[in-house]
């Protein structure tokens, strides 16, 4: 089995690689978290999951060991395969994740392309506990309150969660250091264009 892969991008798209491994090409399916880590780079280091099967051998790749973990343990939840477990992480963050999971906030989970309110109460049921064991991701250096709760007054504002979401972050990739007010404040003039 393949566990983990060191090569030079040939091709790069949000869900997918060609990774050149010494001469062999590797296909890698990725999530769009995975995409944006490393899309400013020529040369990656995977974490690998390969899932095996009658017809197929495909590989999984994620940029750091704790969204393999992530991916792990929700294809162990029944119903849920390698394609939806990672159509899942391209929809939220492993951190986010663990914390609707805790929380067992089945709307948040639902709001993920692909998942459904069954789907949603069944990874709550079975990974509610063990979602804690799994590492914060390294380099996570901006306090998840302060985007949850800008992500909430939006949403409270009438503003769609996904929409918020990806308008919140891209504000964070810039301001590290921000405050809440101020954050929700170049949010809004983000949205408003």
């Amino acid at each position: 089995m393949i566990g983990y892969l060191n090569g030079n991008i040939i091709t790069l798209r949000p869900t997918k690689l060609l990774l050149d491994v010494n001469g062999v090409g590797y296909s890698v399916n990725i999530s769009i978290n995975t995409f944006e880590s490393i899309s400013d780079k020529k040369e990656v280091s995977l974490h690998i999951y390969t899932s095996v099967r009658e017809d197929s051998i495909t590989l999984f790749g994620f940029y750091n060991e704790t969204e393999k973990e992530m991916f792990e343990l929700l294809i162990s939840v029944n119903g849920i395969g390698p394609k939806l477990g990672l159509n899942v992480l391209s929809g939220i963050r492993v951190d986010e994740l663990k914390e609707a999971i805790e929380a067992g906030n089945i709307s948040r989970l639902i709001a993920i392309p692909g998942v459904g309110r069954k789907t949603a109460e069944r990874v709550v049921l079975e990974l509610r506990g063990k979602v804690d064991k799994i590492k914060e991701s390294e380099g996570q250096n901006i306090s998840y309150s302060i985007k949850q709760e800008a992500i909430s007054a939006l949403t409270t504002l009438g503003y769609n969660y996904k929409m918020a979401e990806n308008a919140v972050r891209e504000i964070l990739s810039t301001s590290k250091d921000i405050s809440l007010e101020e954050l929700i404040k170049k949010t809004l003039g983000s949205l408003n264009k």
